[in-house]
């Protein structure tokens, strides 16, 4: 099989769709070998690096240089250059691994849409142009041959507002680097040390956008400091350099809460020294207000981290009996959680959990027959439209023909008279 990938983001680790490209490429490398892996082009702007993808068929096409970086040019990528590719290198299938499939679809076509955030989240929503972008992109999903997302609470999500229906959406849940693992590596304390983190820390590691619900992180982290003087909190992720929402800098509120000499803030984490954050860490902590999936979790939980985690949207499913899940407001329930996280019985569970987690969020090579799927319900679609055409074809026909003999009635009526 032959499938055309939009590889958009596949030199941006940093961003969610980045990580997920990446990973899908992973995770078939992994199942190198077989012999149902499928060839693949990847469709990528001129300026992207193409890295080396060891066990797999790959092809590599670029439009012409031009200003494809800028929000027309992505656009134009997206409808114009990526189906353009696909039609000519005779694809059987492709993928869009982000919410920006064509509107008009050239070869049958699989979407991921990890979530609906821009649609839902009204903070989220931004000027004109990003909500025409947003109708696009949904209009353009409802004409995809399938529609690929992260969990069962994204998929009711899509086939609520963007109407679709059940059977053309399908839930398929992330899985996490084979380093996110309870197992010490050499080099987590040099890690540790690199970013000057303290001995005993409540860690979260993330984006700084207000959905994420820092704030409330924070209000309880102060409840904590209060009870345990001896464990401060740690703050990964890039801040922004001004709280313009839906951007949030946690920074002023740390200040003001008087906890600002217990909270340590990383900055950016390189990937590679996420796993020595996680499993240095008495606690994680990922209190979001809405999450289509929630990998931070999930690496923790895989790391054998204890966790507190808000039951918003997809969460519950992550966390299921591994960690604690609370209404995102319980600042007091947060704050509790986190204290209790530390007993040695919950700790041995956590490691048991994060081992069988490795089980259970993997790609699995039958995974890749939803690429099979997709091409042939695009072939049924497409027979669906030519059946559609042939019968008002008919229809016009029938009518033509019907108009010809009122018309040779008349005449005849009138050769009488």
């Amino acid at each position: 099989m032959r499938v055309a990938v939009n590889a958009w983001f596949l030199d941006e680790p940093g961003s969610g769709s980045g990580q997920y490209l990446q990973g899908l490429l992973g995770g078939m490398a992994a199942l190198g070998g077989q012999e149902d892996l499928p060839d693949l082009l990847l469709v990528a702007p001129p300026d992207a690096r193409r890295p080396e993808l060891p066990g797999l068929s790959v092809e590599w096409w670029s439009p012409p240089a031009g200003p494809w970086r800028s929000n027309a040019g992505k656009v134009a990528f997206e409808q114009v250059a990526f189906p353009r590719a696909c039609r000519r290198w005779g694809a059987d299938v492709a993928h869009v691994p982000y919410w920006g499939s064509p509107l008009w679809p050239s070869v049958p076509t699989l979407v991921t849409v990890h979530d609906l955030i821009p649609l839902l989240l009204p903070a989220y929503r931004g000027g004109p142009l990003v909500r025409l972008y947003t109708r696009l992109a949904s209009a353009a999903a409802r004409r995809a041959s399938l529609v690929l997302t992260d969990s069962l609470a994204s998929k009711a999500d899509i086939e609520a507002h963007l109407r679709l229906p059940g059977g053309r959406v399908r839930a398929i849940y992330l899985a996490v680097d084979e380093r996110f693992t309870p197992r010490p590596d050499a080099q987590d304390a040099a890690v540790l040390r690199r970013y000057r983190l303290p001995h005993r820390y409540v860690l979260y590691l993330g984006p700084h956008d207000v959905r994420k619900n820092v704030a409330g992180l924070l209000e309880a982290f102060q409840i904590v400091a209060e009870a345990d003087a001896d464990v401060q909190l740690v703050v990964g992720g890039r801040l922004p350099e001004v709280s313009n929402s839906p951007l949030y800098d946690p920074r002023p509120l740390a200040h003001a809460l008087g906890i600002d000499g217990e909270v340590t803030f990383t900055g950016w984490v390189a990937e590679e020294h996420k796993p020595a954050f996680y499993r240095g860490a008495a606690c994680a902590a990922f209190p979001s207000r809405y999450e289509g999936f929630g990998l931070p979790a999930l690496e923790a939980l895989a790391c054998g981290t204890p966790l507190v985690a808000s039951n918003a949207a997809s969460l519950p499913e992550l966390v299921g009996d591994a960690g604690f899940a609370l209404d995102p407001d319980d600042v007091q329930g947060m704050a509790g959680a986190m204290l209790a996280n530390g007993s040695p019985a919950h700790l041995e569970a956590l490691e048991q959990a994060g081992e069988n987690l490795g089980v259970v969020f993997q790609l699995k090579d039958d995974e890749l027959g939803i690429y099979g799927e997709a091409a042939q319900s695009g072939k049924r679609a497409d027979s669906d439209i030519r059946d559609r055409k042939e019968r008002r074809l008919r229809q016009v026909e029938r009518a033509l023909a019907g108009m010809d003999r009122w018309i040779t009635a008349l005449s005849d009526g009138a050769a009488a008279n």
